[in-house]
């Protein structure tokens, strides 16, 4: 399928506007263009009964952390997300609207970790971050009202590469149990040389809006005006201060050897993305082992757009779908006509 009609409005908006690519930009410019392009395309800020940040520990300090909490007593379902940004850009203001979303929509609390950046941080400093908080809101549940039992990961682009190799850190060092993991057009395959096949085959997914045959065109992972191939490069040089550390699993999930025992999952991709080929390896890699997978592919779609329901209406159904997969995983009731999954409104910040 070509370019969604938003997309390509979108598309023409930055070409009149001349917006440059991130990648030309220094770090401070891309990190200020990053914040106020997701804030643009986020839509409507949506109230939360409480959002306040804290800090748990970290393994070279404290991390800043946002709870977004829904109305409710006693511990919660918690989602503990990791904001995307190719692991150099974003913090968990660029995550904000998102976890208001998914804190009113499902309705389960949201956690987002502020891990440290690249290339400051090189990889594995973003891994062991995300890994640290989530065990430690496990271990200290009581301290934030989570409930340990229905504890999940998730994040977006950068942020959902971090929450599949929390995934692979969780069982190898015997916990935290997570409940399941939610996937957003993840990296799963770091490799410089990576294949990358066109496709044209059914991700079997149980609920794919994708219908074309036809594989992408080379020119989506060029084009300036939207994500590409080049800005993959770039963050990845920015995090990766070896190339060699493009085998690890805990940045190349898909290169693990054994994917078995991991918790169900979610796996969002988008058509138009230069990642949309590794996440859906991915998600048949994890099929393959067993694990419970939910992949759906958005037709028409470009990366980024999970991030701005403002813009593309598919971001909107995106995340109405990771709010329905939160609430199963979680065990919550899915919600009637008359009675939406939308958490009670209090002191809104």
């Amino acid at each position: 399928m070509s370019l969604d009609p938003q997309v390509v409005a979108y598309r023409a908006a930055r070409a009149a506007a001349g917006t440059p690519p991130l990648y030309t930009q220094t770090l401070a410019e891309a990190r200020a263009a990053d914040l106020a392009a997701i804030r643009a395309g986020g839509g409507d800020v949506e109230p939360v009964h409480e959002v306040r940040d804290t800090t748990v520990p970290g393994p070279a300090g404290d991390l800043r952390v946002r709870v977004h909490r829904p109305a409710g007593d006693g511990p919660l379902p918690t989602l503990v997300y990791f904001f995307g940004g190719g692991w150099t850009l974003g913090s968990v203001e660029t995550a904000d609207g998102i976890c208001r979303r998914l804190a009113n929509a499902t309705p389960c609390q949201v956690v987002t970790v502020g891990y440290r950046l690249a290339p400051e941080h090189p990889f594995p400093a973003a891994v062991l971050d995300c890994h640290a908080a989530t065990r430690w809101l496990a271990e200290h549940a009581a301290d934030l009202g989570v409930d340990p039992e229905r504890l999940v990961v998730g994040g977006d682009s950068a942020g959902g590469n971090l929450a599949a190799a929390v995934t692979l850190l969780a069982r190898a060092e015997g916990g935290p149990r997570l409940a399941g993991q939610l996937l957003v057009y993840p990296n799963t395959d770091q490799r410089a040389d990576r294949p990358r096949p066109g496709r044209g085959t059914d991700p079997a997914t149980d609920a794919d809006p994708a219908t074309d045959a036809e594989p992408r065109a080379a020119a989506d992972e060029q084009d300036p005006l939207l994500f590409n191939r080049h800005s993959v490069d770039w963050y990845r040089g920015h995090y990766l201060a070896d190339p060699a550390d493009a085998a690890d699993p805990l940045a190349s999930p898909l290169l693990a050897d054994d994917l078995s025992g991991l918790p169900p999952a979610l796996v969002v991709t988008a058509e138009h993305d230069p990642l949309c080929d590794e996440g859906e390896r991915y998600a048949q890699r994890l099929r393959e082992a067993g694990v419970p997978v939910r992949a759906t592919r958005y037709s028409g779609m470009i990366h980024g757009f999970f991030a701005m329901p403002g813009v593309f209406d598919a971001g909107r159904r995106a995340q109405d779908e990771a709010a329905a997969f939160l609430r199963e995983v979680f065990g919550l009731p899915t919600p009637t006509a008359d009675a939406p999954a939308t958490a009670t409104v209090g002191d809104a910040r």
